[in-house]
């Protein structure tokens, strides 16, 4: 999964100028907001390239747990192939094939549960770089709108960026638990 890209600098040299050339409270204001907007949004990009990774890495994990696993069980099928071949064998040696025979299943038990303990970390994973690329999007989309507000001079523009940026810092915080 590849990060998510904030592509704000034009944006804010814009608002920049146009705030430069209003002089207002509202453009600085305007201006004050998109630039926090698009912090925010840097940090959730980045906790969401980062999540998407930890995600990644948990199910490589489990992956090779499960791979573990299957050995172990070919190891249990062959002792168990032994077993119904062993005309001949000596009491003991049987005896050391059901105690490797119980020993791979024991393992297998644990094996399971690791792979199924980085399967659940793996979704966790997942599911919060969901959150932190929706707080992204929203926060982007914010920006956006913004930027159309100081060039268009519609207020009720920017108060609607605002609402977005209130959506993407809850998203944001949601990411964390």
């Amino acid at each position: 999964m590849e990060d998510i890209e904030v592509p704000t600098e034009h944006l804010h040299e814009g608002i920049h100028e146009k705030a430069e050339e209003g002089k207002d409270r509202w453009s600085m204001y305007l201006a004050i907001s998109t630039a926090m907007m698009a912090v925010f949004a840097a940090l959730a990009s980045l906790m969401a390239g980062h999540h998407s990774n930890e995600a990644l890495i948990e199910q490589i994990k489990a992956s090779d747990q499960w791979a573990y696993y299957q050995a172990k069980g070919i190891k249990y099928e062959i002792t168990q192939s032994i077993l119904l071949n062993s005309t001949g064998k000596s009491t003991e040696s049987l005896a050391e094939i059901n105690n490797k025979q119980a020993k791979y299943k024991t393992e297998q038990e644990a094996i399971k549960e690791k792979a199924q303990e980085a399967e659940k970390e793996s979704k966790l994973h997942l599911d919060k770089h969901v959150t932190f690329a929706r707080s992204v999007t929203s926060f982007q989309i914010a920006i956006a709108v913004s930027a159309i507000a100081i060039l268009a001079r519609k207020k009720f523009l920017w108060y609607f960026g605002l609402v977005l940026s209130v959506i993407g810092a809850v998203l944001f915080a949601m990411g964390f638990l």
